[in-house]
């Protein structure tokens, strides 16, 4: 009896030590040393209890198949330059094709040679191609990219998360190409909404300044007449070129208006040779982002500064202009910095999505739920209601039924309440909705071991036993029962956990650990109470 006493007031103590971090306001007055041993987390609040945003969101899996296309292209234009093949024009066609078009038929041999450099690609046989080359993705290499672009994009979202700080964020896959984001807690959903989606595309292009003053672009653009600029240019656009804009601001009214540039299609640098981007502040007081390369990166982007003295390069994020600033001179050191009219919030928001890598392809938000934090103050309120309503008369019914033993099985539902939220705060488990449903329906359950018990003791003391043999004797007879019945439910808890998701799990989760702690208490907790009356005094008649 002396284990079973420890062992039980051990699991008290440690489920109060656990749980106090969980109401903060008592944890926040105790003493520095006594926190610094002390759990610091304790249960947090889900989605629908402490109010945020749920998103549904769509990978363009075909835009990813596009960008790697593209990039395919400039490699293979390089190429071709390096080995000094003439050819009119090599670009995408369709979602995954390249063609390849040259003048001296002779060249064909020569060029479809290459393809050898390429394995992921398959030369597509067509009527009439003697001055023509085109070569297509592969099909295992189309389901790879578009594979990747889902799993590449669930890790992206995790890290801009994470340097977001939200606490017990949820991002996983749903379907073939979904992702679910929940965000409990988020006071600017806007903010976050935008930083999730935001491709993060960081291309660095040419300005094509030959031509830019032949089509006679506006010096200026106000904000929402875009389209117009790019419909009367569209006749006259050089080929591989294209009209971006670069946001800009009136000092004195504050009004956005937009900056166009002919920009080359050409990219020179993409941003995944990106090692860092922070946020600094330039001589005017004002933030900028700088960009640190990785070796290949530096090399590259000084070989190509070094090529283009005296000439504009933009820096293009998600097809807008940053800045595109004249290169003075050779840029050595592999850094670099992106200029603009934006605010400290949107320079470190830049940062983030830069430094935690670009997304492989754009979002489609195709669900975009806020939960207001009343709705979870609302929520709380009725689960604590609903869980006190369930409480009493659980309390009231064993009262009336069973008596003192009655009281001693309420003992035992509370032992259970507080083991349980023990248990929780040291998992820095998230409480949901569901969750409290499970809490309640454990209250339920808490006293299902005891009325077996019960029963059996009340048969055992009608055969004459006295009161000490009828309670061991009770408890023997009861535990197999009471074993199968939980190890059963406890099953059906691990599937649910195991093959749930979402609120599916938060159920999972408090139903287990309300099993396998109302195990511990009906069958430690209240023979330590009986066997304690026994052991003081003989009693001979038992209230039951």
């Amino acid at each position: 009896m002396g284990g079973r006493l420890l062992l039980l007031v051990s699991v008290v103590v440690l489920s109060v030590i656990f749980f106090i971090p969980t109401y903060q306001p008592f944890y926040q007055e105790l003493p520095d040393w006594l926190k610094k041993v002390m759990p610091n987390k304790g249960i947090t609040l889900g989605l629908d209890l402490q109010g945020g945003i749920h998103l549904v969101m769509e990978v363009e899996e075909d835009r990813a198949v596009e960008i790697a296309v593209d990039r395919s292209v400039v490699s293979l234009q390089d190429v071709l330059v390096e080995k000094k093949i003439p050819v009119e024009s090599v670009m995408r066609t369709g979602l995954a094709q390249i063609t390849i078009q040259f003048q001296n038929a002779e060249l064909k041999a020569q060029i479809e040679k290459m393809i050898d450099e390429y394995p992921t690609f398959s030369e597509t046989v067509s009527a009439g191609s003697a001055n023509r080359l085109v070569w297509e993705l592969r099909e295992l290499e189309v389901k790879r990219i578009k594979d990747s672009a889902i799993n590449q994009a669930l890790e992206t979202i995790r890290n801009r998360i994470d340097q977001f700080g939200v606490a017990e964020p949820i991002v996983q896959r749903q379907g073939l190409k979904q992702i679910v984001v929940q965000l409990p807690g988020v006071k600017e959903p806007k903010r976050a909404r935008d930083l999730i989606k935001e491709t993060a595309l960081l291309e660095f292009k040419m300005i094509d300044e030959d031509n830019q003053s032949k089509l006679e672009l506006p010096v200026r653009v106000p904000r929402g007449k875009e389209e117009e600029v790019l419909k009367q240019a569209e006749a006259n656009l050089p080929e591989g070129d294209q009209i971006l804009f670069e946001r800009a601001v009136e000092k004195d009214t504050g009004r956005d208006y937009y900056v166009p540039f002919l920009v080359k299609k050409r990219v020179m640098l993409t941003g995944d040779v990106l090692t860092d981007a922070r946020v600094s502040i330039d001589q005017f007081n004002q933030p900028y982002v700088s960009l640190t390369f990785d070796g290949k990166g530096g090399r590259e982007f000084e070989r190509i500064t070094g090529e283009n003295i005296k000439k504009r390069m933009a820096v293009v994020l998600d097809n807008t202009v940053y800045s595109a600033p004249v290169i003075q001179d050779r840029i050595t050191g592999g850094r670099a910095q992106i200029t603009g009219t934006f605010s400290m919030q949107e320079a470190n928001d830049l940062a983030i999505v830069l430094r935690a890598g670009a997304l492989p392809a754009p979002l489609k938000i195709i669900q975009d739920l806020t939960v207001g934090p009343s709705l979870g103050k609302d929520s709380i309120e009725k689960g604590v209601q609903a869980t006190l309503f369930a409480g009493a008369m659980v309390v009231i019914f064993m009262i009336v039924y069973y008596r003192l033993s009655g009281v001693i099985a309420d003992f035992a539902l509370a032992l259970n309440l507080l083991c349980l939220m023990g248990a929780l705060s040291a998992l820095n488990a998230t409480l949901t909705l569901p969750g409290i449903a499970g809490i309640v329906l454990t209250i339920g359950m808490g006293v299902d071991s005891n009325v077996l018990i019960f029963e059996r003791i009340r048969e055992e003391l009608r055969s004459g036993k006295a009161v000490r043999l009828a309670v061991d004797g009770g408890y023997d007879k009861a535990l197999l029962t009471i074993v199968d019945s939980h190890v059963t439910t406890l099953i059906t808890g691990a599937a649910l956990f195991l093959f749930g998701t979402g609120p599916i799990k938060g159920f999972a989760v408090t139903l287990c650990l309300g099993i396998g702690i109302n195990l511990f208490t009906a069958l430690i907790g209240t023979k330590v109470i009986f066997d304690l009356f026994n052991q003081r005094q003989k009693v001979g008649q038992l209230s039951i």
